[in-house]
Protein backbone atom coordinates (compact mmCIF):
# COMPACT_ATOMS: atom_id res chain seq x y z
CA UNK A 1 0.00 0.00 0.00
CA UNK A 2 2.83 2.36 0.80
CA UNK A 3 5.19 1.44 -2.04
CA UNK A 4 5.54 3.90 -4.91
CA UNK A 5 4.34 2.42 -8.18
CA UNK A 6 6.17 3.28 -11.37
CA UNK A 7 4.03 3.74 -14.51
CA UNK A 8 5.10 0.35 -15.81
CA UNK A 9 3.84 -1.27 -12.59
CA UNK A 10 0.38 0.27 -12.85
CA UNK A 11 -2.32 -2.21 -13.84
CA UNK A 12 -6.06 -2.55 -13.78
CA UNK A 13 -5.69 -4.63 -10.60
CA UNK A 14 -5.51 -1.33 -8.76
CA UNK A 15 -8.85 0.26 -7.85
CA UNK A 16 -9.71 3.27 -10.02
CA UNK A 17 -9.73 5.49 -6.92
CA UNK A 18 -9.07 5.33 -3.18
CA UNK A 19 -10.47 7.32 -0.23
CA UNK A 20 -7.99 8.19 2.50
CA UNK A 21 -9.26 9.52 5.86
CA UNK A 22 -7.18 12.47 7.03
CA UNK A 23 -6.99 14.31 10.34
CA UNK A 24 -5.81 17.77 11.29
CA UNK A 25 -3.39 16.25 13.78
CA UNK A 26 -1.84 13.70 11.43
CA UNK A 27 1.83 13.34 12.36
CA UNK A 28 4.71 11.88 10.38
CA UNK A 29 4.80 8.09 10.48
CA UNK A 30 7.54 5.56 9.94
CA UNK A 31 8.63 5.40 6.34
CA UNK A 32 7.68 8.97 5.40
CA UNK A 33 10.15 11.04 3.36
CA UNK A 34 12.82 12.67 5.52
CA UNK A 35 11.98 16.07 4.05
CA UNK A 36 8.95 17.46 5.90
CA UNK A 37 6.63 19.20 3.45
CA UNK A 38 4.75 20.92 6.27
CA UNK A 39 7.98 22.50 7.50
CA UNK A 40 8.68 23.82 4.02
CA UNK A 41 5.11 25.12 3.77
CA UNK A 42 5.40 26.88 7.13
CA UNK A 43 8.59 28.67 6.07
CA UNK A 44 6.80 30.10 3.04
CA UNK A 45 3.65 31.05 4.96
CA UNK A 46 5.64 32.85 7.67
CA UNK A 47 7.65 34.94 5.25
CA UNK A 48 5.23 35.66 2.40
CA UNK A 49 1.65 36.85 1.82
CA UNK A 50 -0.67 33.84 1.69
CA UNK A 51 -1.21 33.93 -2.08
CA UNK A 52 2.52 33.94 -2.88
CA UNK A 53 3.24 31.36 -0.20
CA UNK A 54 0.61 28.96 -1.57
CA UNK A 55 2.10 29.29 -5.06
CA UNK A 56 5.54 28.41 -3.66
CA UNK A 57 4.11 25.45 -1.70
CA UNK A 58 2.40 24.03 -4.79
CA UNK A 59 5.59 24.30 -6.83
CA UNK A 60 7.79 22.76 -4.17
CA UNK A 61 5.47 19.89 -3.22
CA UNK A 62 4.58 19.26 -6.86
CA UNK A 63 8.24 18.80 -7.72
CA UNK A 64 8.91 16.63 -4.65
CA UNK A 65 5.90 14.43 -5.48
CA UNK A 66 6.82 14.03 -9.14
CA UNK A 67 3.56 15.63 -10.26
CA UNK A 68 3.05 17.29 -13.63
CA UNK A 69 0.61 19.84 -12.27
CA UNK A 70 -0.19 21.12 -8.76
CA UNK A 71 -3.22 23.29 -8.10
CA UNK A 72 -5.69 24.78 -5.66
CA UNK A 73 -9.38 25.53 -6.10
CA UNK A 74 -11.55 27.45 -3.64
CA UNK A 75 -15.26 27.36 -2.92
CA UNK A 76 -17.74 30.18 -2.78
CA UNK A 77 -19.16 30.71 0.70
CA UNK A 78 -22.30 28.73 -0.17
CA UNK A 79 -20.22 25.75 -1.45
CA UNK A 80 -22.21 25.74 -4.70
CA UNK A 81 -19.51 27.18 -6.96
CA UNK A 82 -15.73 27.02 -7.10
CA UNK A 83 -12.84 28.54 -9.00
CA UNK A 84 -9.24 27.65 -9.74
CA UNK A 85 -7.01 30.11 -7.91
CA UNK A 86 -3.48 28.64 -8.04
CA UNK A 87 -1.50 26.37 -10.34
CA UNK A 88 2.02 25.15 -10.98
CA UNK A 89 2.93 23.12 -14.07
CA UNK A 90 6.02 21.11 -14.92
CA UNK A 91 7.77 21.45 -18.27
CA UNK A 92 5.36 21.31 -21.20
CA UNK A 93 2.28 20.31 -19.18
CA UNK A 94 -0.67 22.50 -20.12
CA UNK A 95 -2.04 25.15 -17.77
CA UNK A 96 -5.75 25.29 -16.91
CA UNK A 97 -5.88 27.74 -14.03
CA UNK A 98 -8.09 30.14 -16.01
CA UNK A 99 -10.53 27.49 -17.26
CA UNK A 100 -12.73 26.84 -14.24
CA UNK A 101 -14.02 30.09 -12.79
CA UNK A 102 -17.32 30.32 -10.88
CA UNK A 103 -18.02 26.74 -11.94
CA UNK A 104 -21.03 24.89 -10.46
CA UNK A 105 -19.99 22.34 -7.85
CA UNK A 106 -22.32 19.86 -9.56
CA UNK A 107 -19.50 19.33 -12.08
CA UNK A 108 -17.28 17.93 -9.31
CA UNK A 109 -20.13 16.62 -7.17
CA UNK A 110 -18.77 13.07 -7.05
CA UNK A 111 -15.47 14.40 -5.69
CA UNK A 112 -17.11 16.97 -3.42
CA UNK A 113 -19.09 14.31 -1.52
CA UNK A 114 -15.81 12.86 -0.23
CA UNK A 115 -13.96 16.13 0.35
CA UNK A 116 -16.73 17.54 2.52
CA UNK A 117 -16.43 14.61 4.96
CA UNK A 118 -12.66 15.06 5.24
CA UNK A 119 -11.34 12.40 2.91
CA UNK A 120 -8.51 12.73 0.46
CA UNK A 121 -9.31 11.20 -2.93
CA UNK A 122 -6.56 9.47 -4.91
CA UNK A 123 -7.70 8.73 -8.44
CA UNK A 124 -5.33 6.10 -9.76
CA UNK A 125 -6.96 5.82 -13.19
CA UNK A 126 -9.10 8.71 -14.43
CA UNK A 127 -10.36 6.61 -17.34
CA UNK A 128 -12.01 4.11 -14.96
CA UNK A 129 -13.92 6.49 -12.72
CA UNK A 130 -17.52 5.38 -11.95
CA UNK A 131 -20.54 6.64 -13.87
CA UNK A 132 -21.55 9.31 -11.28
CA UNK A 133 -18.17 10.96 -11.90
CA UNK A 134 -18.70 11.36 -15.66
CA UNK A 135 -18.74 15.19 -15.67
CA UNK A 136 -15.57 15.33 -13.59
CA UNK A 137 -13.96 12.61 -15.67
CA UNK A 138 -14.66 14.51 -18.90
CA UNK A 139 -12.93 17.62 -17.53
CA UNK A 140 -9.94 15.63 -16.27
CA UNK A 141 -9.55 13.88 -19.61
CA UNK A 142 -9.75 17.26 -21.35
CA UNK A 143 -6.78 18.30 -19.21
CA UNK A 144 -4.98 15.07 -20.17
CA UNK A 145 -5.00 13.81 -16.58
CA UNK A 146 -4.12 10.16 -16.06
CA UNK A 147 -4.07 10.16 -12.24
CA UNK A 148 -5.09 12.82 -9.71
CA UNK A 149 -4.68 13.37 -5.96
CA UNK A 150 -7.12 15.70 -4.16
CA UNK A 151 -6.84 16.81 -0.51
CA UNK A 152 -9.47 19.04 1.15
CA UNK A 153 -8.61 22.39 2.75
CA UNK A 154 -10.64 23.15 5.88
CA UNK A 155 -10.75 26.09 8.23
CA UNK A 156 -12.82 26.31 11.42
CA UNK A 157 -14.55 23.05 10.47
CA UNK A 158 -15.72 24.33 7.08
CA UNK A 159 -14.55 23.04 3.71
CA UNK A 160 -12.95 25.98 1.93
CA UNK A 161 -11.04 24.46 -0.96
CA UNK A 162 -8.88 21.64 -2.25
CA UNK A 163 -5.24 21.22 -3.26
CA UNK A 164 -3.87 18.44 -5.37
CA UNK A 165 -1.60 16.92 -7.98
CA UNK A 166 -2.15 15.76 -11.57
CA UNK A 167 -0.12 13.18 -13.47
CA UNK A 168 -0.44 13.80 -17.21
CA UNK A 169 2.42 11.80 -18.71
CA UNK A 170 1.55 8.41 -17.21
CA UNK A 171 -0.68 6.90 -14.54
CA UNK A 172 0.77 6.85 -11.06
CA UNK A 173 -0.20 6.24 -7.46
CA UNK A 174 1.13 8.56 -4.77
CA UNK A 175 2.16 6.96 -1.50
CA UNK A 176 0.00 7.22 1.60
CA UNK A 177 2.89 9.09 3.22
CA UNK A 178 2.76 11.69 0.44
CA UNK A 179 -0.99 12.04 0.98
CA UNK A 180 -0.39 12.70 4.68
CA UNK A 181 2.34 15.22 3.89
CA UNK A 182 0.04 17.11 1.53
CA UNK A 183 -2.78 16.98 4.09
CA UNK A 184 -0.56 18.75 6.64
CA UNK A 185 0.24 21.40 4.05
CA UNK A 186 -3.50 21.81 3.43
CA UNK A 187 -4.05 22.37 7.14
CA UNK A 188 -1.46 25.17 7.21
CA UNK A 189 -2.85 26.71 4.03
CA UNK A 190 -6.31 26.76 5.57
CA UNK A 191 -5.04 28.69 8.60
CA UNK A 192 -3.02 31.16 6.53
CA UNK A 193 -5.60 31.71 3.80
CA UNK A 194 -8.74 32.01 5.93
CA UNK A 195 -7.66 32.49 9.52
CA UNK A 196 -5.54 35.62 9.54
CA UNK A 197 -5.78 39.26 8.44
CA UNK A 198 -5.25 39.51 4.71
CA UNK A 199 -3.70 42.03 2.37
CA UNK A 200 -5.94 44.04 -0.01
CA UNK A 201 -5.10 41.70 -2.92
CA UNK A 202 -5.99 38.64 -0.82
CA UNK A 203 -9.26 40.25 0.23
CA UNK A 204 -10.04 40.75 -3.47
CA UNK A 205 -9.39 37.06 -4.08
CA UNK A 206 -11.61 36.07 -1.18
CA UNK A 207 -14.40 38.30 -2.50
CA UNK A 208 -14.29 36.43 -5.78
CA UNK A 209 -15.10 33.20 -3.96
CA UNK A 210 -17.95 34.57 -1.90
CA UNK A 211 -21.59 33.77 -2.63
CA UNK A 212 -22.72 35.12 -5.99
CA UNK A 213 -26.21 35.94 -4.80
CA UNK A 214 -28.87 35.33 -2.17
CA UNK A 215 -30.40 32.37 -4.01
CA UNK A 216 -27.77 30.57 -6.12
CA UNK A 217 -28.69 28.11 -8.84
CA UNK A 218 -27.94 24.41 -8.86
CA UNK A 219 -27.97 22.64 -12.19
CA UNK A 220 -30.12 19.57 -12.76
CA UNK A 221 -28.88 17.01 -15.25
CA UNK A 222 -32.19 15.98 -16.79
CA UNK A 223 -32.80 13.70 -19.80
CA UNK A 224 -31.82 15.74 -22.85
CA UNK A 225 -31.13 19.02 -21.07
CA UNK A 226 -29.49 20.78 -18.14
CA UNK A 227 -31.54 23.21 -16.08
CA UNK A 228 -30.59 25.66 -13.35
CA UNK A 229 -33.03 26.04 -10.43
CA UNK A 230 -32.75 28.11 -7.25
CA UNK A 231 -31.63 26.11 -4.26
CA UNK A 232 -34.71 27.27 -2.34
CA UNK A 233 -36.99 25.80 -5.03
CA UNK A 234 -35.95 22.23 -4.18
CA UNK A 235 -38.51 20.80 -1.78
CA UNK A 236 -37.26 17.23 -1.49
CA UNK A 237 -35.25 14.49 -3.17
CA UNK A 238 -35.78 10.75 -3.40
CA UNK A 239 -33.61 7.97 -4.69
CA UNK A 240 -34.69 6.35 -7.94
CA UNK A 241 -32.00 3.63 -8.06
CA UNK A 242 -29.13 5.20 -10.02
CA UNK A 243 -31.07 8.46 -10.46
CA UNK A 244 -32.82 11.00 -8.22
CA UNK A 245 -36.35 12.36 -8.28
CA UNK A 246 -36.36 16.03 -7.30
CA UNK A 247 -39.54 17.76 -6.13
CA UNK A 248 -39.72 21.46 -6.98
CA UNK A 249 -41.98 23.90 -5.20
CA UNK A 250 -43.84 25.16 -8.28
CA UNK A 251 -44.10 22.00 -10.36
CA UNK A 252 -44.08 18.21 -10.40
CA UNK A 253 -41.04 16.09 -9.65
CA UNK A 254 -38.25 15.96 -12.24
CA UNK A 255 -35.65 13.25 -12.81
CA UNK A 256 -31.96 14.00 -12.34
CA UNK A 257 -29.57 11.50 -13.92
CA UNK A 258 -27.31 11.22 -10.85
CA UNK A 259 -27.70 9.18 -7.66
CA UNK A 260 -28.98 10.56 -4.37
CA UNK A 261 -25.48 10.18 -2.87
CA UNK A 262 -24.29 12.86 -5.30
CA UNK A 263 -26.88 15.31 -3.95
CA UNK A 264 -26.29 14.42 -0.30
CA UNK A 265 -22.66 15.45 -0.71
CA UNK A 266 -23.59 18.66 -2.53
CA UNK A 267 -26.57 20.22 -0.77
CA UNK A 268 -25.80 22.47 2.24
CA UNK A 269 -26.71 20.78 5.51
CA UNK A 270 -27.97 24.10 6.87
CA UNK A 271 -30.94 23.78 4.49
CA UNK A 272 -31.33 20.08 3.75
CA UNK A 273 -31.81 17.10 6.04
CA UNK A 274 -31.75 13.39 5.33
CA UNK A 275 -34.86 11.75 6.78
CA UNK A 276 -34.52 8.29 5.28
CA UNK A 277 -31.92 6.18 3.51
CA UNK A 278 -33.66 7.16 0.27
CA UNK A 279 -34.91 10.69 0.99
CA UNK A 280 -33.70 14.24 1.73
CA UNK A 281 -35.93 17.24 2.42
CA UNK A 282 -35.49 20.99 2.44
CA UNK A 283 -36.23 21.79 6.06
CA UNK A 284 -37.75 25.14 5.08
CA UNK A 285 -40.53 23.30 3.21
CA UNK A 286 -41.60 20.97 6.04
CA UNK A 287 -45.15 22.01 6.98
CA UNK A 288 -46.14 19.12 9.26
CA UNK A 289 -44.62 16.32 11.33
CA UNK A 290 -46.93 13.38 12.09
CA UNK A 291 -45.53 11.14 14.83
CA UNK A 292 -48.45 8.69 14.64
CA UNK A 293 -48.48 7.85 10.94
CA UNK A 294 -48.96 4.53 9.18
CA UNK A 295 -51.18 1.53 9.98
CA UNK A 296 -49.59 1.04 13.43
CA UNK A 297 -49.71 4.76 14.28
CA UNK A 298 -46.07 4.51 15.34
CA UNK A 299 -44.32 5.72 12.20
CA UNK A 300 -43.06 9.28 11.72
CA UNK A 301 -43.76 11.20 8.53
CA UNK A 302 -43.47 14.77 7.27
CA UNK A 303 -45.59 16.71 4.85
CA UNK A 304 -43.90 19.11 2.46
CA UNK A 305 -45.24 22.38 1.11
CA UNK A 306 -47.54 21.95 -1.91
CA UNK A 307 -47.50 18.13 -1.72
CA UNK A 308 -50.10 15.99 0.05
CA UNK A 309 -47.98 12.84 0.07
CA UNK A 310 -46.33 11.98 3.39
CA UNK A 311 -42.59 11.31 3.49
CA UNK A 312 -41.57 8.63 6.00
CA UNK A 313 -38.89 9.52 8.57
CA UNK A 314 -36.83 6.49 9.59
CA UNK A 315 -35.77 6.08 13.19
CA UNK A 316 -32.05 7.07 12.90
CA UNK A 317 -33.01 10.53 11.60
CA UNK A 318 -35.82 11.42 14.02
CA UNK A 319 -33.81 13.19 16.69
CA UNK A 320 -32.03 15.43 14.19
CA UNK A 321 -35.36 16.32 12.60
CA UNK A 322 -36.81 17.28 15.97
CA UNK A 323 -33.79 19.41 16.71
CA UNK A 324 -33.99 21.17 13.35
CA UNK A 325 -37.69 21.85 13.84
CA UNK A 326 -37.08 23.11 17.37
CA UNK A 327 -39.40 20.62 19.08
Amino acid sequence: MNEQLHPSDHSTSLPPYELIPITDWALPTAGEPALDWAYLAATHLIGLPAKLAIAAILEETGMLAGADRAWMFEYCDDLLRFRNTQEWVRGDATSHVNDLQQTPVTMVGWLHQWLIVGKAVMINDVARLPRPARALQAEMLRQNDKSVLCVPVFHAGTLRGCIGFDATRAMRRWTIQEVHQLARCARLIGIARYGRATTPSERDGAAATSSIGPDPLVHLHMPGRTRGVPLSAIVGLRSAKDYTQIWLKDEAAVLDLRPLSFWIGLLPKSNFLRIHRTAVVNIAHVTELDRHAGPTKQAWAVRLRRFDELWIVSRPYRQELRSRLGI
